[in-house]
């Protein structure tokens, strides 16, 4: 059989990739799953994994370039196949490609915004039916920290990813900054969308939030996935917090971000300038301070909300080399707890597959 590996699409608003480095040479034997090529997009770079096994037969992407989603990467071989019949499948292939971006950008989902409770509120909603998931992001970031996720699980159910306040594209401004605070924002959005119950999943800030509406609002809550998550010990890399918060330029902030990754080639100059323009628009510095020194005061998490873990179903991961909240907060939880090996805080980002498959099969085991 003779297989087609292609451009991946990560996201709704991935429409091309930079070709980094393949990792598998011609002849070489690939197994599922197994990763064959590095790929950088304007967020993230990342590993292609191959959706066969089979040997590589042949290159047609070089180092370098610059390729659409869907554009034809190399092909593999499940068993035999001559020259010619592998000639014919690319000559096929490339006469019946056409990059189609342009017309999914104009006609599939974009986020959207929405006033509630007297703020904007930027969200991307995905998928439809069973009980709709809630994605919530942490310290710094928004809903583009959901890019490998939301739409690898908005193929079974409804998913809501959204930007908190004081973060992305949704309004600056805080009155104190605290994980009420933004729990009140996303439960005033769940109001605005009639959701009366959801599953939570919070990253890092996003779980301590995720936490705080459980503990709060537990009506609303029907799961909790909490990822390297804030609020289960006072432990958190303060310098980590104080030197992303008053970081203004690259050099200043790119020590930062490579402290969230276990593989630091993954913070890419697209990403430092994206975070850089961020961290620029009016209101956020002053957020990020607030928010700062309300949840992680002197370098030490403000709340302790272990208690609240497991009144709900609730699922821990976590990267085992986390280095700004230490893995060790997942002892002793009331919850199903998975330690991905070799992965950092970005863990939802780097071990996207293994992380949706865990939060998939975790969300199909409930009613």
């Amino acid at each position: 059989m003779i297989h087609t590996l292609t451009m991946p699409k990560w996201g709704l608003s991935m429409t091309e990739g930079r070709l980094d480095v393949w990792l598998k040479q011609p002849g070489d034997r690939v197994e599922k799953g197994e990763e064959v090529l590095d790929v950088e997009t304007d967020k993230i770079s990342s590993s292609v994994e191959a959706p066969f096994s089979g040997v590589l037969r042949r290159v047609l992407a070089l180092s370098d370039e610059t390729l659409p989603v869907g554009a034809l990467l190399a092909i593999v071989v499940e068993g035999e196949a001559t020259e010619e019949e592998i000639d014919a499948v690319v000559a096929r292939f490339n006469a019946g490609f056409v990059s189609s971006n342009a017309e999914a950008e104009a006609s599939g989902p974009s986020a959207q915004k929405v006033e509630v409770g007297g703020r904007l509120l930027r969200y991307l909603d995905l998928g439809e039916g069973g009980t709709p998931l809630v994605l919530v992001h942490g310290f710094g970031g928004d809903l583009n920290n959901w890019l490998f996720n939301q739409p690898a699980l908005a193929a079974e159910r409804r998913v809501i990813a959204l930007d908190l306040p004081g973060h992305g594209e949704s309004g600056k401004h805080l009155h104190n900054g605290d994980a009420e605070e933004l729990s009140q924002a996303v439960l005033a959005l769940l109001d605005h969308l009639g959701l009366d119950r959801v599953h939570l999943a919070g990253h890092s800030m996003g779980g301590l939030v995720a936490l705080t509406i459980a503990d709060q609002a537990p009506a609303h809550v029907a799961s909790l996935s909490l990822i390297a998550s804030a609020g289960l010990g006072a432990d958190i890399n303060g310098d980590y917090l104080q030197g992303f918060t008053e970081a203004n330029n690259r050099n200043a902030l790119k020590p930062q971000l490579v402290q969230l990754f276990s593989d630091p080639a993954l913070v890419t100059r697209q990403m430092l300038e994206d975070m850089l323009k961020f961290k620029r628009l009016e209101g956020v510095d002053r957020a990020l301070r607030q928010l700062n020194a309300q949840l992680f005061d002197g370098g030490r998490q403000t709340r302790d909300l272990r208690s609240v873990v497991g009144r709900q179903p609730s699922l821990v991961i976590w990267g085992s080399d986390d280095a700004i909240i230490p893995a060790s907060h997942a002892e002793g939880l009331q919850a199903q707890v998975e330690i991905v090996p070799g992965q950092g805080h970005m863990v939802q980002l780097e071990a996207a597959e293994q992380v949706n498959q865990l939060l998939s099969l975790f969300l199909k085991s409930q009613a």
